[in-house]
C-alpha cells in the first residue's frame, strides 16, 4: 500500500513555552538508505524535547526538525539496503527527530521489536530511556553485579529505568526524589533507599548506608549544583556519569581534588549526536541483554500519563512540573 502524501505533526514555528507547539499538516517523510518509515501509534515525551522546544537543544543537521525521539508503531516502508526488517513489523525505535508525527523515519539499526505482550503505548516508553541508561550506566560507567549506584531523579523516565536495570543486573541502587511519595515509588521499583533531597543530604545518607564507603557509580542529571557532592558520595575508584544539566552546566566552585585522591572517573554523554553505528551497537546489546527482562516482566516501563496527540501542549506542561512518576506518552491511535 503506498504511503499517503500528508500527515499530522507537531509544528514548532518558534522557540518558547509549550504553547508555541501547534498541530499542522505536512508531507510524509520518505525513507533514505538504511531507514524505515513507521506509522506512529504512540510517541514518548522526553526532557530533550522540552529543551529543543525552548531553543537549547538543536537537532543534528541531517535530522528532522520535528520534535520527538521515540516512537512505536508499524513499519510501512523500507529504505534501500534494509534487509532485516519487513513491512508490517511492529517496532519501537529511537528516532533522531520526527517522532511527534503520524509517520516517522528512523534508522533501521535503532529499532527494536515490541517485547512480549506489549502494545504501542507501552513500547513507546522504552527507547530513549533504555538507550540512555544502557549507554551511560552500563557501557560507560561499567556498573556490574555487586556494585552500588546513586541515581538522581529516581522517578523520572531515566530514573525508573535505571533503578530497575540496576536491580536486574545485581547492583544495589539508591535514588533521590522530591517527596516521600516519590521515594516510596523508587523503593517499590527496587531501590534500597529513596532519599528525599528536600530534607535529607544524599551524601550523608549514602555514607551511612554504605558504612562510610560511598557508592561505585552516580548517575546524575543535575550537573553543576550537585558536582562536588556527587564526588563526595563516590567510593574510591568510583565513576560519576553526567547525562543532563538541570542544575546548570558550569560548576564555578568545583573541587577537583577528590578525583585525584579517590581515583575517580567523571564521564558523560548525549545520545542524539552519536553515530548510527554507535546507536546500532547499543541497540544490539539492549536486544540481547535487556529485552529478555522485558519479555518476562522482570523489568517494565513506568507510565505516568497517556495523553491524546492533540494534548501535546499539556504533556509538555506536565513534564515541566516534574510531578510525574515515570513516562509521559502521546497516543496517536
Amino acid at each position: 500500500m503506498p504511503l499517503p502524501s500528508q500527515m499530522r505533526y507537531v509544528d514548532l514555528p518558534a522557540f518558547g513555552g509549550p504553547e508555541v507547539m501547534k498541530l499542522a499538516t505536512g508531507p510524509v517523510p520518505q525513507p533514505r538508505a538504511g531507514e524505515v518509515i513507521v506509522r506512529v501509534e504512540a510517541a514518548g515525551v522526553n526532557r530533550p524535547d522540552v529543551a529543543q522546544r525552548s531553543g537549547s537543544y538543536p537537532p543534528p543537521k541531517d535530522a528532522s526538525p520535528i520534535l520527538g525521539l521515540e516512537v512505536a508503531g508499524t513499519v510501512v516502508a523500507l529504505g534501500e539496503g534494509v534487509t532485516d526488517i519487513t513491512i508490517g513489523e511492529r517496532v519501537c525505535g529511537l528516532a533522531n527527530g520526527g517522532g511527534y508525527a503520524e509517520y516517522c523515519a528512523l534508522p533501521a539499526g535503532q529499532t527494536l521489536p515490541f517485547p512480549r505482550g506489549y502494545d504501542a503505548v507501552k513500547a513507546a516508553a522504552l527507547p530513549e530511556t533504555f538507550f540512555t541508561v544502557w549507554a551511560n550506566l552500563f557501557q560507560m560507567a561499567g556498573l556490574t553485579e555487586g556494585e552500588t549506584v546513586l541515581i538522581h531523579g529516581g522517578t523520572s523516565g531515566i530514573g525508573t529505568t535505571a533503578i530497575q536495570l540496576a536491580r536486574a543486573f545485581g547492583a544495589e541502587a539508591y535514588a533521590t526524589a522530591g517527596s516521600a511519595e516519590k521515594c516510596r515509588a523508587c523503593e517499590k521499583l527496587g531501590a534500597r533507599r529513596g532519599i528525599n533531597y528536600r530534607d535529607e543530604d544524599f551524601v550523608e545518607v549514602v555514607k551511612a548506608e554504605t558504612a562510610g564507603r560511598g557508592v561505585d557509580v552516580v548517575l546524575d542529571m543535575i550537573g553543576a549544583d550537585y558536582f562536588n557532592r556527587n564526588l563526595s558520595a563516590l567510593a574510591r575508584d568510583g565513576c560519576l556519569s553526567i547525562i543532563a544539566f538541570l542544575g546548570g552546566a558550569v560548576a564555578e566552585n568545583a573541587n577537583l581534588s577528590p578525583i585525584m585522591v579517590k581515583r575517580l572517573t567523571v564521564t558523560g554523554s548525549t545520545m542524539r549526536p552519536r553515530t548510527a553505528e554507535e546507536k546500532r551497537a547499543i541497540r544490539d546489546e539492549l536486544r540481547s541483554e535487556v529485552w529478555p527482562f522485558l519479555d518476562t516482566g522482570k523489568v517494565a516501563p513506568v507510565i505516568h500519563a497517556v495523553m491524546p496527540f492533540d494534548k501535546v501542549v499539556e504533556a509538555h506542561r506536565l513534564m515541566e512540573t516534574s510531578s510525574h512518576i515515570g513516562k509521559i506518552i502521546l497516543d496517536l491511535r
